[in-house]
């Protein structure tokens, strides 16, 4: 069994879980109350130079433990004042040590959108994510057929809520395209065997048609890369890593930016 597989059997019994001390109808009103500016994470994206999601996470499966402090609050305050244009948040508990109580408690202090990074498998995670303070939901192509895909963008349309359907191959944009996805994510990790490339998201761009966001995920530390995707009409970049790692976030954003010089 691969580490997807893992993660998704995980998944499955924290969400029956969840349905068990869940009344669905309820949450599903709590979450249609929910009043925010709908599809702000798409709209944050839609900018003339590319675009930059920041991630917040303590852990990984190939890394283990990447953040020994984790400030998460200081941490979304700093990428804000850096100028990232959206955050996203690791809430998947057993492989990444997220939790929904960080995304909620971010959601209270900053005004650029939130993408809540998890593994979805069932919709009442979809109205758990608006309820926790979320603007876009994570949609994983390779876990999901192409009906539930549907499904799941529908639900989140009507909610506001944006989805960032995350592809590996060619087959699996396919069926984004058909699931009528708005945001296509590539991503150069392998989640089979953590390998990583970023020429993945560039060889795949082509299949993606203009008017979809195309963003490029996984590996990217360094301005050259940036420029070699922005080349290559990539929207957005989705970098979680090379943040986490670094001790100042503003500095490290505006050296990929190419704003100032690494030295």
């Amino acid at each position: 069994m691969n580490i997807l597989d893992k993660i998704v059997e995980k998944t499955l019994l924290r969400v029956e879980k969840l349905k068990r001390g869940t009344n669905i109808n309820e949450l599903k009103d709590e979450a249609y109350k929910i009043k925010k500016e709908a599809f702000k994470f798409e709209n944050a994206l839609k900018t003339d130079d590319i675009a930059f999601i920041c991630e917040i996470k303590k852990a990984s499966p190939s890394k283990g433990i990447i953040a020994q402090n984790f400030p998460f609050k200081d941490i979304a305050l700093e990428y804000e004042k850096a100028g990232a244009n959206a955050i996203s948040v690791l809430t998947e508990p057993d492989f990444f040590l997220g939790a929904n109580e960080y995304l909620k408690e971010i959601s209270k202090i900053i005004n650029i959108p939130i993408l809540r990074k998890d593994f979805i498998i069932d919709e009442i995670q979809i109205y758990e994510s608006k309820i926790i303070g979320a603007d876009a939901i994570l949609l994983i192509c390779s876990i999901l057929d192409e009906e539930t895909l549907k499904d799941f963008i529908t639900i989140a349309d009507s909610l506001g809520l944006s989805c960032l359907v995350e592809t590996h191959n060619e087959e699996e944009i396919q069926k984004a395209i058909k699931a009528k996805a708005r945001i296509i994510g590539v991503n150069n990790r392998n989640l089979k065997d953590f390998s990583v490339d970023i020429k993945n998201s560039i060889n795949l761009k082509k299949f993606v048609p203009s008017n979809i966001i195309f963003v490029s995920e996984s590996g990217i530390k360094e301005h050259p890369q940036i420029k070699e995707l922005k080349k290559n009409s990539v929207n957005a970049v989705l970098i979680g890593e090379t943040f986490m790692k670094s001790q100042n976030k503003e500095l490290e954003l505006s050296i990929l930016k190419g704003e100032i010089n690494e030295s």
